[in-house]
């Protein structure tokens, strides 16, 4: 068995249910996708007893669709059904050749054709003949189909081709690097909690607990542990208590960056209040507060996931003053005292984190990327006026297109003469591609930077 397989076995200790109800689930979670829902959504809504491997088999699937898709109109030019198109594209994509000697098939042709044929007979029966032939013939002529289909950038990427090109235009000499690491698993990052422990005295925990971690060698990831093999929280020593949280390297810049203003500036006082505006799930907030002693608003657009920002605070012993508002309408929400410092988190297509999410490349649309500039600018626009002068404010991004962070950075620079980047603290994080660090572990694709605000 592959990697799938394997880590349906580390995520749960329930026996493995048939393949072909596996297959079911998936498929309707792809179907989804496909009709524009997000797999989160989906698969949140799928048994507990099969989302794990429910979840495994997706990603593996979305990472593969272009590829399975290809072959689907290939060998079949009229489409079955939808319910039975879902199930081929997903055993197609299951079928389809390993990328490297890091991958392995997750189940051997007979098993995944024979399944998938019994899972086609429960929703449509008479197409169980038609996919069985499909799957056969692809199986058959499989080594001389691939490098055929291949030809096209839909299956040698597996991305859309509007996606490929606008990171060709934005970054010449790194894209296909970025169509490679989204197409790659991304590892378990744990943020260990400051006021409890050192990320070396918690690997120490780990070891204990028969898990493997290092942590990263980094100025401003000081408390950054990276595992060697994902495990549900759960597993994880002091979860419950507040010990430690997952999070992204990448994201685990952002509190450093406003805090200390990657030791540029002096760091914030004691007491300082902080605006963190577009706050949910709450990953940055809690960072902030195990960071130092602050006065910190979490305000975010959808009430429900400001209601996990609440949990993440509850569960990790810490206070913050929850809104759920626009945060651009601030006349609907602010007190009227100015903030020391701002995190902006900007909505925005979510680019940076396709390798977590591999449904993002098939549910954005070209336009989006300029809805979401437009987002953004009004949300600078709407909060640089409650930032104190000589304050800070930290512009993110977890966007690797240029238009939905330099670009609209930019714009609000020439628009606002009282705001200035700090120079050293702009970058753009690529997924598998630290800046000037490649040996570095890979964060995701984030963009940052920081902007203070002139004045007496």
């Amino acid at each position: 068995m592959g990697y799938c397989f394997s880590l349906f076995q580390r995520m749960t200790s329930l026996p493995t249910p048939a393949l072909s109800e596996q297959l079911l689930h998936v498929a309707r979670a792809v179907a989804a996708v496909r009709g524009g829902r997000s797999l989160t959504e989906v698969l949140g809504q799928c048994p507990s007893t099969m989302r794990a491997g429910a979840q495994a088999l997706s990603f593996l699937v979305l990472r593969r669709l272009g590829s399975a898709q290809a072959a689907r109109s290939h060998l079949a030019s009229r489409p079955p059904p939808p319910e039975v198109e879902a199930l081929l594209l997903c055993a197609l994509a299951l079928l389809w050749p390993p990328a490297g000697a890091h991958e392995s098939a997750p189940y051997t042709d007979h098993t995944l054709v024979n399944q998938t044929v019994a899972a086609v007979k429960q929703v449509h029966p008479p197409s169980s003949a038609f996919a069985n032939a499909v799957l056969r013939r692809f199986v058959r002529e499989r080594e001389g189909l691939v490098p055929l289909l291949m030809r096209q950038s839909v299956v040698r990427t597996n991305h859309p081709e509007w996606w490929v090109q606008q990171l060709e235009h934005d970054w010449p000499q790194h894209w296909s690097a970025l169509i490679k690491a989204n197409n790659e698993h991304a590892p378990m990052t744990l943020r260990v909690n400051a006021r409890r422990a050192s990320a070396l005295e918690y690997v120490a925990k780990l070891k204990n607990a028969g898990l493997q971690g290092h942590p990263v060698e980094h100025p401003l990831l000081t408390q950054a542990v990276v595992l060697e093999h994902p495990v549900p929280v759960t597993q994880l020593p002091g979860f419950a208590q507040g010990d430690v949280s997952v999070q992204d390297l990448a994201a685990q810049l952002a509190a450093p960056l406003l805090l200390h203003a990657g030791h540029l500036r002096a760091p914030l006082a004691p007491g300082a209040r902080v605006l963190d505006a577009c706050a949910a799930p709450g990953g940055k907030t809690a960072h902030l507060l195990e960071a130092a002693a602050l006065e910190v608003w979490a305000v975010d657009s959808d009430a429900d996931r400001l209601g996990r920002v609440r949990q993440t605070l509850e569960r990790m012993g810490l206070q913050a003053h929850t809104v759920a508002a626009d945060a651009s309408q601030t006349k609907a929400w602010w007190d009227g005292q100015r903030f020391d410092a701002i995190l902006l988190d900007a909505p925005c297509s979510a680019s940076g984190v396709v390798r977590r999410h591999p449904d993002i490349r098939w549910l954005r649309r070209p336009n989006d990327l300029e809805a979401f500039s437009r987002i953004q600018q009004r949300l600078l626009r709407a909060l640089w006026p409650l930032l104190k002068p000589q304050g800070r404010m930290l512009f993110v991004t977890c966007s690797v297109f240029r238009c939905e962070g330099p670009l609209v950075v930019d714009t609000f620079l020439r628009e606002n003469l009282d705001a200035h980047r700090v120079e050293g603290l702009q970058s753009a994080w690529l997924p598998g591609l630290l800046p000037n660090d490649p040996q570095a572990s890979p964060g995701d694709g984030f963009f940052y930077t920081l902007l203070e605000k002139r004045g007496d």
